[in-house]
């Protein structure tokens, strides 16, 4: 089927990738008190000051104890005392974007940049948006219009972001020229460091990308981006076990670092290590609800152990709504819920009316059609006789992968033990080693194509 070899081909393929880019978070601006309205208030209204100061440190006590709706509802009041809050009105970008509302959190950001286009914090939240949707010309546009205001022409963060989005868009010269347009102001400036790594990193010039990682890591050993993207470089030059150990020193560093999981899930789910992927992706979920890649591989996660229990099938399936609900053109997640639904009576009304639709892509083969005829005259046959669907074959695991222990993690963490000659955590490079070629996976074994950069 046509979802099996995309799920294989694309495991790898994913988001590790994500790599890290900005170190934009969406936290609220002010933590403090509610910034005055612009024009002067009336006397009644002025009286009300305090009290929306109160309203606002309230807020933000909900916020940070993750009482999301509490916090809005305290935001809201003051947005609606003080119009011009910016910080109130940004606020309730983050709530909603933390929530996983992508159009929320957005027209929240646009109603700041109308108040104050100069507003960096807005700015760089709208631009990740952007980036998250893949709209990469928008991005750029949104930086560049930014640092055309006054006083913002040399902004660090604005170039940082602006870099990113000409990455992402493979406009690689000028994404090199803007992070050398940053370290010529700021030669301490790791973040810029860590994008001009991924330029090179995109160009597959691993050893050149490590080599400006260690001097970003010199600036900042605390900073998990810089450990994500080392495990990204090593999984491509096919040194696992560092990688991981990369990936996991990430997540330590920061519990809340979505990449980190990503790739740990990557990792887990090319070595069908289902139960693992299961976990790191549900964390990346949790921390980014809003990611459709992040819902689409922790709905192959679930799949992979759905002949094992049924269940997971249909939690796989409702993961690939998920993703279908924030890009409805993901055909991948079309097809998908509906040979996850398939695995149990309970979803096989949503299997049927999304595995027609999966028949219909002009994307679907022959071959693939004639599956999904097969499948839908079976759950039509299931129904008549009143039978039970048999469960689905599950892929066991590889035992040379996971030694026997259901985990390539902790198969992989023992193999990282050090070894005598093997260089040091950040040692240089060896003049003359170089990436060894990608391979790509069969589309029902571990795939061994490594994470590339978004």
């Amino acid at each position: 089927m046509a979802f099996r070899r995309t799920l294989a081909a694309a495991t790898l393929a994913l988001t590790a990738a994500c790599a890290t880019t900005s170190q934009v978070k969406p936290v609220p601006v002010a933590t403090t008190e509610a910034p005055a309205p612009a024009a002067p208030a009336p006397v009644a209204e002025t009286k009300k000051e305090p009290d929306m100061r109160e309203t606002f440190a309230h807020a933000v006590a909900a916020f940070d104890a993750g009482d999301y709706a509490k916090a809005e509802e305290g935001f809201r009041e003051v947005v609606a005392n003080a119009p011009q809050s910016l910080n109130s009105q940004f606020n309730l970008g983050v709530i909603a974007e933390r929530q996983g509302r992508i159009a929320d959190a957005q027209a929240a950001y646009e109603k700041v940049r109308f108040l104050e286009p100069g507003h960096v914090p807005t700015l760089l939240n709208l631009g990740r948006l952007y980036r998250v949707q893949e709209k990469y010309e928008d991005a750029i546009a949104l930086y560049e219009a930014g640092l055309k205001v006054k006083g913002r022409e040399h902004e660090a963060s604005l170039l940082n972001n602006l870099t990113v989005a000409y990455r992402l868009s493979g406009k690689h010269e000028l994404a090199e020229a803007t992070a050398r347009r940053v370290l010529a102001r700021h030669p301490e400036d790791a973040e810029a460091y860590k994008n001009l790594a991924l330029v090179y990193y995109d160009q597959g010039k691993y050893r050149l990308a490590e080599l400006v990682l260690a001097n970003a890591r010199k600036l900042d050993e605390k900073d998990p981006g810089i450990y994500n993207n080392l495990g990204m470089i090593y999984l491509k030059l096919e040194d696992r076990p560092r990688a991981l150990a990369q990936f996991q020193k990430a997540v330590s560093l920061d519990e809340r670092f979505a990449p980190g999981y990503l790739n740990l899930g990557a990792m887990a789910l090319a070595w069908r290590d289902y139960a693992g992927a299961e976990r790191s992706f549900s964390k990346a979920v949790e921390l980014e609800p809003g990611s459709s890649e992040a819902w689409l591989y922790y709905a192959y996660a679930l799949d992979g152990q759905k002949g094992r229990d049924a269940k997971k099938g249909l939690a796989a399936g409702e993961a690939f709504e998920k993703v279908l609900s924030l890009r409805a053109d993901q055909n991948e997640a079309l097809c998908g819920a509906g040979w996850a639904y398939a695995v149990e009576r309970a979803g096989w009304d949503k299997a049927e009316g999304f595995l027609q639709r999966c028949k219909d892509l002009g994307s679907t083969s022959a071959q693939d059609k004639q599956m999904i005829d097969s499948k839908l005259q079976g759950i039509a046959a299931m129904r008549k006789s009143g039978q039970p669907e048999p469960a689905p074959e599950e892929n066991a695991p590889n035992p040379s992968a996971v030694g026997g222990s259901g985990s390539m993690l902790d198969k992989v963490s023992d193999e990282a033990a050090p070894q005598e000659g093997a260089p040091a955590e950040g040692a240089a490079p060896v003049d003359g080693a170089g990436a060894s070629p990608e391979q790509g996976g069969p589309a029902a074994e571990p795939p061994a194509e490594t994470p590339r950069a978004e």
